[in-house]
């Protein structure tokens, strides 16, 4: 698992770059505020409940949440179970609201 800072992110979006977004937090958080991410809960990643995301297993996957610590967690699981790069958003949505959303 690597770190993509949410600048680098934001640029990769900005430039139309095809990017797999996985957004590890909650329904509720996910509709109050999110960036385009499959939403898939921590929880469904924990048991293994991965279908919907599971074509990316050779692709760049980046996993968000709300600071980092959950996607951290999602990261990890996803590489053990055969997802071949995957990248946790420093920071999460707490970041990108205060660096990006002005």
């Amino acid at each position: 698992m690597q770190p993509i800072s949410v600048e680098q992110l934001k640029a990769r979006l900005d430039a139309g770059e095809t990017i797999h977004l996985l957004d590890v937090r909650e329904p509720g958080e996910h509709a109050d505020f999110n960036i385009g991410g499959v939403l898939l809960p921590l929880g469904k990643v924990q048991s293994m409940q991965t279908e919907e995301i599971d074509n990316w297993k050779d692709q760049e996957v980046i996993c968000y949440c709300r600071s980092g610590n959950r996607s951290g967690q999602a990261c990890q699981i996803l590489e053990m179970t055969g997802f071949s790069n995957v990248k946790n958003l420093s920071g999460g949505m707490m970041a990108w609201q205060d660096r990006i959303v002005k």
